[in-house]
């Protein structure tokens, strides 16, 4: 719902009006496919770790029906994304097709960022790509972006590390370690902190203050990380960034 509401608010701030809607329709699909494949996936592998936190693992719903229902969204994305013009289309698959290529296998690799920075980098090029006369996407904003999903991954991960290093999950967070993946990614929001700030017309007073406040955030997270309190870091992550989703949409979106 995060990336769903990244995605829309920066449609409509960028003056895609109504069609925001079916974009986020496509991003909805995009990003339920993603989440369900995962778990469909990794259904063997939560179940020996008896993760309390999976709807399989707990036996609440049937692998099968998960597979079906990644399936049918990923179907359903690829008609919606193409309603959003041929550009639009083809940028948001190849951000989906990135978040897949994690659920199969980059998961595992020190190079798990990647897909993260790919499908997030990717959210302001396929609204520019929806607008009536196509324009390009700021690069810094694109590059932002990115980071934005590092960022969150390199925490969305911390809560699991017991249970990837049991059953093979060797990414970059698993290799960092708890500490140093946190800082890493209050790190790599700074910098998109940065990057968004050098865009012509995005300093405000306003934007000034949402970035400290993501910074300060960011700064709580590296501070509970060092205590060891591990709870609600991904959750912590994700409002870190909201202050910069909200300056984005605040200053024009893709526009400016």
């Amino acid at each position: 719902m995060a990336v769903v509401g990244y995605a829309t608010a920066t449609a409509v701030a960028s003056g895609l009006g109504p069609r925001s809607a079916l974009l986020a329709f496509a991003v909805l699909c995009g990003q339920a496919s993603v989440g369900w494949s995962n778990d469909w996936i990794d259904a063997a592998r939560d179940t020996a770790r008896h993760r309390p936190d999976k709807p399989i693992a707990r036996g609440l719903v049937d692998r099968r029906v998960v597979g079906r229902c990644a399936f049918t969204a990923l179907a359903l994305c690829v008609p919606a994304s193409f309603a959003l013009g041929w550009r639009a289309g083809i940028a948001h698959l190849v951000a989906v097709g990135a978040a897949w290529s994690y659920n199969l296998g980059l998961k595992r690799t020190i190079i798990s960022p990647l897909p993260y920075l790919v499908a997030f980098a990717l959210v302001p090029v396929v609204v520019a790509a929806a607008l009536p006369d196509h324009p390009r996407a700021p690069a810094a904003l694109i590059a932002a972006s990115g980071l934005l999903g590092v960022s969150a991954h390199l925490t969305n991960a911390v809560e699991d590390l017991a249970d990837d290093e049991a059953t093979g999950i060797r990414g970059l967070p698993q290799r960092l370690g708890v500490v140093a993946s946190t800082i890493a990614s209050a790190l790599t929001l700074l910098v998109a902190l940065g990057l968004f700030l050098s865009l012509p017309g995005r300093v405000t007073t306003a934007t000034v203050i949402l970035s400290c406040v993501a910074a300060a955030l960011s700064l709580t997270a590296v501070m509970r990380a060092l205590m060891h309190r591990l709870r609600g870091l991904f959750a912590l992550s994700v409002v870190a960034v909201l202050p910069l989703v909200i300056a984005v949409a605040a200053t024009g979106g893709v526009q400016g």
